[in-house]
Formats: C-alpha cells, sequence, structure tokens
C-alpha cells in the first residue's frame, strides 16, 4: 500500500517532547493515572485490581462495549467495534469499505488520515472545504455537488478539528439523509462530542440516525485519555461492523487490557470526566477571545463553536510555518502551522485544553509584541 506520510505526526515527532509548552495540543489536560483510578467504583476497581495481562476480546470488553453503546441510544454492545485509537478505526473502515473502484467525499481541512487512507486504498476523493469567510460552515450544496454515483463514502468530523467549527441537528440530518440517498456511508467523526461550547449544542450520534452511519468516537479528546490509545465505531450495520473488524484482524487483532478497564472507569463517570474537560476549555476560551481582541487586525480569530482547538489566521506578512518555528526557538512554544492540513490562507491550530495554556499564551504575546 502506497500511503504519504503523515505530516501531523511526522511534526510532532520533531518538535512535541522537546517543546517546554504545548499551545496547539489537540486533547484536554491528561488524567494522572492516579486521578483516574480515584473515580473507580466497586466494580471496575475490582476488575482493575484483579487485572490479567492477557489478550482481550477482539471486539473489545463486552462491559466497555456496553457502556459506549450506552452513548448512542438505541445501540447495543454488538453495535459497538473497539480499536487502538481512533487511527486504527479510520484504517479499518476505509480498508473495508472503499478500493479502486469508489469514492469518497471528505470534508476539509481534516486529520489527514480521513482522506489520506481512503486514497490509499485506491479511491477517489473529493473535498468539501470550509473557509474562514463563512465563519467555517459546512456548504451542504458542495457536499451534494460533490456526489457520484460511485459515492460509497461521506466522511465528515463535527466538532471539527482544527477549525472548532459545529453543525446544526438541521445539517446532521441533510447529511445523513444524503448519504442514505446516495448509498454511501456516513463516517462521522465526533472525537469532540460533549465538548460544544453551548451545551445545547450536542447533537446525537450519527449512528443512531441511520444503519447507513458510523460514529467515530475515542477517549483521547473530550475524555482526556489519549495515553489510553482506545476508540471505537458504533453503526446498526453489524455485517459492515464485522468487515471491518476482518481488518483489524490484521493490525492490532485486540486492545490493550489495562486502557480497555481504564477507559470503562470513565466512561461510568461520564459526567464528571467531561465537566472537567469543560471546566478548563471555559476558564482558557475568554483569555484567548481577549488575546485576539487586543491583536485584532495581527491575527484573524473566527471564534471555535467546539471542541479545545482553534485555527486563527495570521495577517503578518510571514508564514505561518516560519512564525512557530521561530516561536519555538524564542519562547519554547509549540503551534501547529495550517500547512501541515495542507490549508491555504496563513493558519495555525492553536489548543486551548490544557491547564498551563495562560503561561503559553502569555509567551506567545511576548514573542508576538517583540515581533509584530
Amino acid at each position: 500500500m502506497a500511503i504519504r506520510p503523515f505530516a501531523l505526526e511526522r511534526y510532532f515527532a520533531e518538535y512535541e517532547f522537546s517543546a517546554e509548552l504545548l499551545l496547539c495540543s489537540s486533547d484536554v489536560e491528561p488524567y494522572a493515572l492516579h486521578e483516574l483510578l480515584a473515580l473507580a467504583e466497586d466494580e471496575t476497581r475490582a476488575l482493575w485490581e484483579g487485572l490479567s495481562l492477557g489478550y482481550t476480546e477482539t471486539a473489545g470488553h463486552p462491559l466497555l462495549r456496553a457502556e459506549i453503546a450506552a452513548l448512542y441510544p438505541g445501540l447495543e454492545a454488538d453495535d459497538v467495534l473497539v480499536f487502538a485509537g481512533a487511527q486504527e478505526a479510520i484504517f479499518a473502515f476505509a480498508q473495508a469499505t472503499l478500493g479502486p473502484d469508489d469514492h469518497a467525499v471528505v470534508v476539509t481541512p481534516a486529520y489527514q488520515s480521513l482522506h489520506e487512507v481512503a486514497r490509499a486504498a485506491g479511491a477517489q476523493v473529493g473535498t468539501v472545504e470550509l473557509d474562514h469567510s463563512s465563519g467555517w460552515a459546512l456548504d451542504l450544496d458542495e457536499v451534494r455537488r460533490e456526489l457520484r454515483p460511485d459515492t460509497r463514502a461521506i466522511v465528515v468530523n463535527f466538532p471539527h478539528n482544527p477549525t472548532g467549527a459545529h453543525i446544526d441537528r438541521a445539517t446532521l440530518d441533510a447529511l445523513v439523509e444524503l448519504a442514505d440517498e446516495a448509498g454511501a456511508h456516513l463516517l462521522s467523526d465526533e472525537v469532540y462530542r460533549w465538548l460544544e461550547h453551548a451545551p445545547a449544542a450536542l447533537l446525537p450520534g450519527a449512528a443512531e440516525l441511520s444503519p447507513r452511519a458510523l460514529s467515530l468516537g475515542v477517549m483521547s479528546k473530550t475524555f482526556a485519555l489519549p495515553g489510553l490509545r482506545i476508540g471505537w465505531l458504533a453503526c446498526r450495520d453489524r455485517e459492515l461492523l464485522t468487515r471491518i473488524a476482518a481488518i483489524k484482524d490484521y493490525t492490532t487483532i485486540c486492545s490493550s487490557a489495562p486502557s480497555e478497564i481504564l477507559a470503562l472507569i470513565a466512561l461510568r463517570r461520564r459526567e464528571a470526566v467531561v465537566a472537567r474537560s469543560r471546566a478548563i476549555v471555559d476558564a482558557n476560551l475568554p483569555l484567548l477571545d481577549d488575546f485576539f481582541a487586543r491583536w485584532d487586525g495581527v491575527f484573524e480569530w473566527v471564534r471555535p463553536r467546539g471542541a479545545a482547538i482553534g485555527f486563527p489566521r495570521l495577517l503578518a506578512a510571514t508564514s505561518t510555518d516560519d512564525f512557530a518555528r521561530d516561536l519555538v526557538g524564542e519562547e519554547g512554544v509549540l503551534l501547529l502551522p495550517g500547512s501541515i492540513y495542507e490549508h491555504p490562507g496563513n493558519h495555525f491550530r492553536l489548543g486551548f485544553g490544557r491547564r498551563n495554556m495562560p503561561e503559553a499564551l502569555g509567551r506567545l504575546e511576548r514573542f508576538v509584541r517583540a515581533r509584530l
């Protein structure tokens, strides 16, 4: 299989563990193990303390799958397949559903694997580009125009990485209808679900709305547990899940036993876990509003509607690649240039899910004051 290098991961491989402060992280402040274990109730604590470090079930621990299914009213444990992170789930979906005679429509800018793995599977990929001038709004007419008789998948991500954009219920319903009419699967990347900035903006999982729709979830973002490497696909088409599971047999086969129990602990206490994440994000976002108000004319800020990231635009006569390189060199603060997403317009990804964001933002402001 020919596949291009994963630009984001190559960038992070160079900087992530050497930069002093990450101002571009896509996750929320990760839990320490003792913090997570403190959330365990009697059953999950007993599972943890008596854990055998053997192989696990390929589909995922039955209790974990049941807990994930509870996130999607109407679904059952057998409608869930657990993976080693969302990345593996995306890969397995593309390999199971797309080939050289197929076409996929992907909303961009996007996490690279959402379109690149489809191309590597041999499919043609049409893109629908979000634009900052429209507030990163999704144009359903553009999605319709991209559809073809051989379209087998429509791939969306809301709340959106990297812009923090979101859609409303009418738009989600329209996407489900478009996919059903086209005989295509709707792969809905929902890794930032429950991190909508207005709680009323929470949408149902796409998997709840159609058997042709799949909801992609992960413990890494809203649930602040990226080190577990636990993700999932939820879908009512069990024949499709069986085909996807057959791909997983050639990747990880099964997930980490400790990770599955730790994920179960978090999901059983998900209200507390989500409240912690929201508190961090809600404290940081107004600081960004103030920063961009002070530097109006230097940056253009479309306020995110969800997630722990935004995609500001640098208006100065320097590329965000150079800007980010100089910032990390001088202040030890890492940003993610928009070129990583192959997106024009001099944008950069900024993360605000970490508790040290105020310090990182202060260093960014010092750099901007000295340079611009």
